[in-house]
Order: C-alpha cells, then structure tokens, then sequence
C-alpha cells in the first residue's frame, strides 16, 4: 500500500510527540478543537484493545501502517493544519526498546513523512495507571530518547511543560507562528 509523504502540502501538519502519560492526547483533542481542525488519533491503542493477547514487533509495523492510513485520511480534511497525536517515530523508539531492532520498513515510513513542527511533551505530570502504559520508571529514559531522535529531524520542536493552561499556551503560539 502506497502512502503520500504530504498530499496535501498546504497544510501544515503538527505531531505531538514524547513519553507514556504526558498529555499527548489531551493536548491533541484541544488543539484540534481550538484551531476547528482535524487530529489524528494514536492507532496503536485501538489495535491493541482489539488484539486480545500480548503484542509482538510484527504488530508494530501493522500499528505503523494503521498510524499512516489515518493521517492520510485526516489530512484530506484538515483545516490549515492536522495534528497527529504521535507519528512512526515512537514506534521505533518502542520496537527498539522492547526488541532491539526495528522493521525496516517502518524506518523507511518514518523518513517519508513530513512534519512542520513537534510539540515533545515533558515528564512533569503525574503518572496515570493505564493497561496499555509498561514503564512508569523510564519516561525520563524515553524524553531523553525523543529529544536525540526530534533533533535528528532537523523541524522545529517546541518542549510542552507545565500545567494543563501552561502547556496549551505554548502550544498555541508554536502553531500560530508556523502558520504565519
């Protein structure tokens, strides 16, 4: 299955990124109802309520090609800009953590496709118990990990820190600037 990089290149498209339990999809909700735009949901939570037993890498690359169909259908609609509540690139971080390599076809995905900014969530919100969420102990380990990998993308990446008011102020202005 073939995915456009950017098919639509008048819209900007914006990831939110970072560790487990960090406001991501909070974050993803508001922005797309403060700019009346579309966002894409994180595939891999629907597949995993619906897998019913322990994931295994190859259904890594099913979630990524999952992840890449939605922004695909979502960016049709976006208005100006598409937010994307995380992208490929944490799920390379994931399969490398849990398997030691990853796919090569989602690595050659995750270099396809274009972003025009990241907004990297930060630890300093409590943790939230969650069947899907595995290590509360390691998301200082996994900032640190998106922060080599954002910076290896050469976009802009603005850190989201804070309280909830805090973090969509932020948010709201690094938008606003690539949209100017």
């Amino acid at each position: 299955m073939a995915f456009l990089p950017h098919a639509t290149t008048s819209v900007k498209k914006v990831c939110v990124i970072g560790p487990e339990c960090t406001g991501k999809t909070d974050l993803s909700k508001f922005l797309a109802d403060y700019f009346k735009t579309a966002w894409v949901e994180e595939y891999a939570r629907a597949y995993l309520n619906k897998l019913g037993k322990p994931y295994t890498q190859p259904d890594l690359t099913k979630i990524a090609h999952g992840q890449l169909r939605m922004e695909q259908e979502w960016l049709i609609g976006a208005n100006q800009i598409l937010i994307c509540d995380t992208n490929l690139i944490v799920i390379k971080v994931w399969s490398e953590h849990q398997y030691g390599n990853c796919d090569p076809e989602i690595l050659e995905r995750m270099h396809q496709q274009k972003y025009d900014l990241y907004l990297l969530t930060n630890i300093d919100v409590p943790w939230e118990n969650d069947p899907q969420r595995e290590h509360p102990d390691k998301r200082e380990h996994f900032l640190e990990i998106y922060r080599q990998e954002l910076a290896q993308t050469g976009v802009p990446t603005i850190e989201i820190s804070g309280d909830r008011e805090a973090r969509r102020k932020k948010a709201i202005e690094a938008i606003q600037t690539i949209l100017k």
